[in-house]
């Protein structure tokens, strides 16, 4: 049991009624997980309000409430705590809870609309060939040295993501290498992180739905690196347009990489990995390493700081030469019909033209096959722009279902269909709703030397239609067309 007071500090509180120094056994953000003496933090969501289910936590066992809104039943034995901003709240209280986990290791976050995965991940493994106990936290895996479990979300909430922190130090994890969502910055599932270090990829059209304007957006992005300390490093991928913008009120130390203009940090080096993207990817990769290599000089015996870097850099340089790509992350095989097969998350519109831009440059002679779908109940205005990439970037496109949620699948291929109003069709282009169904049309088209893309999903291994998920694997359904 912790004391109810010492998980207030830093709570911004407007108005307590009850003991502050009651016993809390857990903290939660679900009616359904409550437990006695449960504090539960009452969220205003985007579909329920965590307000409305108040007094069945208390029924089942909670003695504490976090509240924004107006309580004007208090029950007997309970304490009310009312804030200005529960979503703020509960990441301060979540990280008092589990005693500040990201404060007792090295929290690195990676945010941007594309690379976050990669970026986090290879880092993760990069560290790990060095020889480091570290964590990852993104949106195909979590892991904790080398054990893997699930990952449900980009970004955890606020509770589960400190008990996640704290498994992580009991470990002994030196690092942690993180994914941070444009939501997760706006609803404060990182509120009350120490951030060691943070990183921005880039930025181009997503989450409008979410966000409505671009620039609303990009401030979220912006205000996960405005949130690390002054001892940390802020590190912006400046060939993006709005990269200098990102760096522009962090406390923290500013860093540049970049590919087409001078900055601090442009290398060269071997990849196993293909494409201009990986290459961003990579460089960002290789300046965080190497900061956290100089802040490691500074904090440990490590006999001369400046040997130590200089080994350093060299290790990491070496290790780069042979990380492995993430899955579906352009990963692809040949089949013996001497087709290649690629399989990429790309679900956004620079996504897709990154990759569809790294195929035509590999593809010699061949065609270039793509399949590609957009999801339900998202974005709607990047629907047609992502028909439209497809179809001038290759010379036969399929559109197909990807996720369609609560949507007709009919419905989502019509609005990628207006993104095609008055080019060409026949031949060129095919709707095919049953995604299964577009790659085996893929496939059958597809002769020695072609490229098919199947674009989307990428280490996704699931459909979902009307809230139910049933099993689909892109490469999967690749290479049994090709057995």
């Amino acid at each position: 049991m912790k004391i109810l007071n010492d998980l207030l500090n830093d709570v911004k509180i407007l108005h307590t009624h009850g003991n502050i120094d009651a016993g809390v056994s857990s903290v939660s953000l679900d009616s359904r997980s409550i437990l006695p003496h449960s504090l539960f933090v009452a969220l205003v969501g985007n579909v329920t309000d965590g307000h409305n289910f108040i007094n069945e936590v208390i029924e089942k066992g909670s003695k504490t409430i976090v509240h924004e809104k107006d309580i004007e039943d208090f029950k007997s034995g309970v304490t009310y705590i009312k804030v200005a901003d529960t979503h703020s709240a509960v990441g301060l209280i979540a990280s008092n809870f589990y005693g500040n986990p990201s404060q007792k290791l090295k929290l690195v976050g990676v945010t941007g609309t594309s690379g976050k995965t990669t970026t986090a991940t290879l880092l993760h493994q990069l560290f790990r060939n060095l020889g480091y106990r570290a964590g990852l936290i993104g949106t195909v895996v979590n892991r904790i040295n080398d054990k893997e479990e699930e990952a449900h979300r980009t970004t955890p909430d606020a509770v589960a993501l400190n008990e996640l922190l704290a498994h992580m130090v009991d470990e002994g994890c030196e690092y942690c290498f993180m994914e941070v969502s444009s939501h997760s910055v706006s609803e404060g599932r990182i509120s009350g992180l120490h951030f060691a270090g943070g990183i921005f990829t880039n930025l181009s059209l997503d989450h409008l739905d979410y966000h409505k304007t671009l620039d609303n957006y990009a401030d979220a992005k912006k205000g996960f690196l405005d949130m690390i300390p002054r001892a940390g490093f802020a590190i912006a991928n400046i060939d993006d347009e709005r990269g200098e913008y990102m760096l522009s009120t962090t406390k923290a130390h500013p860093y540049t990489f970049a590919l087409r203009k001078p900055a601090d940090f442009n290398e060269r080096f071997e990849s196993k990995l293909i494409g201009e993207f990986n290459a961003y990817n990579l460089l960002g990769i290789y300046a965080t390493a190497v900061l956290l290599g100089q802040d490691k000089a500074k904090s440990d015996e490590v006999g001369s700081p400046d040997s130590f870097v200089k080994e350093f850099r060299d290790k990491v340089i070496e290790i780069i030469k042979n990380l492995e790509a993430v899955p579906g992350r352009f990963q692809y095989f040949k089949s013996e019909s001497g087709v290649t097969g690629i399989v990429d998350y790309a679900h956004k519109p620079d996504a897709l033209e990154n990759v569809l831009k790294t195929i035509n440059n590999m593809k010699g002679n061949g065609k270039v096959i793509t399949v590609v779908g957009c999801g339900g109940d998202r974005d709607k205005s990047k629907r047609p722009i992502m028909a439209r990439l497809g179809y001038d970037m290759s010379d036969i496109l399929i559109l197909t279902s990807d996720n369609p949620r609560t949507e007709k699948p009919e419905a989502i291929l019509e609005d990628m269909r207006k993104g095609l109003d008055g080019l060409y069709l026949e031949n060129k282009v095919y709707i095919i709703t049953d995604r299964g169904d577009a790659i085996e049309k893929a496939c059958t088209l597809a002769s020695s030397g072609d490229f098919i893309l199947v674009a989307g999903k990428g280490h996704e291994n699931y459909q979902e239609v009307n809230g139910i998920q049933t099993h689909f694997d892109d490469m999967e359904e690749l290479e049994k067309n090709f057995k």
